[in-house]
């Protein structure tokens, strides 16, 4: 009997299967369900208003994608639901959400359901910054060997300080809360019964480390988190290739699956896309690249590198640790300046060429040569993730005048993202870490050359792209198979999984030597412009409370 795995992939606004040939290595069929709630900004869906930086999901959209994609790649395939061996999940991060002992989250209680803090904070929820700041000068004083392995500073998109903000302004809820847990953690409950959490979940977003455990019970009463741990989370961790249990007779009704089926510990959508491209050995770092961007690069050893989001032991791959960078927004980038800044002519243009208005722009951008337009961008319309760590930064374009176009804009933003990568890379190198190749898996890897080439021009280095347009997905389903293991028609490691079906692209992105020359001149503009406002200068922050005041 022929075998599969389905992987699961939990993005910022849809969820989606993908169905794995375990003989073969095809990914036989794919299925995506659109959040029905999206990311409520704004308001709840009872109309109670959200505050400045809130970023909300409701849990049950993740259980609506459970019930249409599974079923739908099985019927697609033809096979039986007992041929599927193995189930992996994976979510963006960290994504978190207060729930009762039983599993039940909050928000569906009829007490709580119009309370914000009931519901699911999504990894963009920014509104915790001052728990962050709070948190981070405290764990400086009291001399936190932890720091040192989140970069210096633990960002306000983590669970720590989302946990703090909810019991500064809502102790009603926090007093309510028995687990507050990750997203892919709950749904890894939801599917087998037992709460078991991910060491990549609980290292890179919870401030727990393999050998020395989370940080001490006086740390988290001095953060007003008395017991955080032994009453909201659990020191029971388990390690990222392990089986977390079996699909139950309930998650059998939800999904199609049969009632037995291996469940994999749940896991990080970047993380997870590492063994998708076939990387199992360091020195290659991966981009993953959507709404933001995730870098990851495995390691032999823990250093501490400045701004990266974490290192953390076995977190990605077991016998390495796994760092983690990032840029908070890069997809979200491009849409903004298409959905705000782009003339009615444009649009009008790409609709007579049946092509989107990004592909327009991305085609008018490539006419351009590098520094043409007099234009440098910072990359912070959501904030900056590494190296500063700083979410209360924002976005800037210099050079812009009456002469300016659309697609030299559009340029600019796609420059500083590569520029932002850049000083991510860098900043590895100069702390010791090698990164000897580049490789890019995601909506922009697959589907945006001018973007891609224009990060291969700026950091100076050739790009491999991943053959899977789901790299997540396929990642999540190479963990279901070892979940289920060689007995059951999966595999032992993901070593070995990884090595036979994962895939990168024939083609590459090769740097333009003359292009790069240029880019090195503007990107020595972008580091000037990186540390003035980044470091010396806290005008971004004062024009934002300003706007904060002006709203209340």
């Amino acid at each position: 009997m022929k075998t599969y795995s389905i992987g699961i992939d939990y993005g910022t606004l849809s969820g989606r299967a993908l169905l794995l040939d375990l003989q073969t290595g095809e990914e036989v069929a794919t299925a995506v369900k659109e959040y029905t709630h999206g990311v409520m900004y704004d308001q709840l869906p009872d109309g109670t208003k959200l505050g400045p930086d809130w970023a909300l999901q409701h849990p049950l959209d993740y259980i609506e994608v459970l019930e249409q994609t599974i079923p739908s790649v099985i019927k697609q395939a033809g096979i039986k639901p007992e041929q599927v061996v193995g189930i992996g999940i994976d979510f963006t991060a960290c994504t978190v959400l207060p729930v009762k002992k039983d599993g039940m989250p909050l928000c569906f209680a009829d007490e709580y359901k119009s309370n914000p803090h009931s519901y699911v904070k999504l990894w963009k929820h920014h509104a915790a910054q001052q728990d962050a700041i709070r948190l981070n000068e405290i764990a400086e004083k009291r001399g936190e060997k932890f720091l040192q392995r989140y970069g210096g500073k633990i960002s306000s998109e983590w669970m720590v300080p989302k946990a703090m903000q909810i019991a500064r302004e809502a102790p009603e809820i926090y007093a309510a809360i028995d687990k507050f847990i990750e997203a892919t953690d709950w749904i890894i409950w939801q599917l087998t019964g037992v709460e078991k959490r991910a060491c990549c979940t609980a290292g890179y977003k919870a401030i727990w480390h393999k050998r020395d455990g989370y940080p001490s019970d006086d740390f988290y009463a001095e953060l007003g988190l008395k017991s955080f741990v032994d009453e909201k989370l659990s020191r029971d961790i388990y390690p990222m290739g392990a089986k977390a249990g079996e699909i139950t007779p309930q998650a059998a009704k939800i999904t199609g699956l049969a009632s037995g089926t291996a469940v994999a510990v749940g896991n990080v959508d970047a993380h997870v896309a590492v063994p998708a491209l076939g990387i199992t050995q360091p020195g290659k770092m991966l981009m993953i690249m959507g709404t933001s961007t995730c870098h990851i690069l495995l390691g032999e050893n823990e250093q501490a590198v400045p701004g990266m989001c974490g290192v953390v032991e076995d977190g990605v791959l077991s016998g390495f640790y796994g760092y983690e960078a990032g840029q908070s927004c890069v997809g979200d980038h491009f849409a903004w300046f298409v959905d705000n800044c782009c003339p009615e002519e444009y649009r009008q243009e790409a609709k007579d060429k049946n092509v989107s208005i990004h592909e327009l722009l991305a085609q008018k951008a490539d006419q351009l040569t590098p520094g043409e337009s007099g234009l440098v961008a910072l990359d912070w319309w959501n904030g900056n993730r590494s190296i500063l760590v700083d979410v209360d930064l924002t976005g800037l374009i210099l050079g812009m005048t009456l002469l300016t176009k659309p697609e030299e804009i559009y340029r600019a933003l796609i420059e500083a993202t590569a520029y932002g990568t850049r000083m991510i890379i860098e900043t590895f190198e100069k702390s010791g870490i090698a990164i000897d190749e580049l490789y890019a898996c995601g909506g922009i890897a697959e589907k945006d050359p001018v973007t891609m080439q224009i990060y291969a021009n700026v950091t100076k280095r050739e790009i491999k792209i991943s053959a899977s347009a789901q790299a997540p997905a396929l990642g999540s389903s190479m963990f279901g198979a070892v979940a289920a293991g060689s007995a059951k028609g999966g595999y032992d490691t993901i070593t070995e999984v990884a090595l036979k079906h994962g895939k990168i692209k024939d083609n590459t992105y090769k740097p333009d030597a003359l292009s790069a020359v240029v880019y090195d001149k503007l990107f020595a503009e972008y580091v000037e412009l990186h540390d003035y406002f980044g470091r010396q200068n806290d005008v971004m922050k004062r024009l934002k409370n300003i706007a904060k005041e002006r709203r209340q």
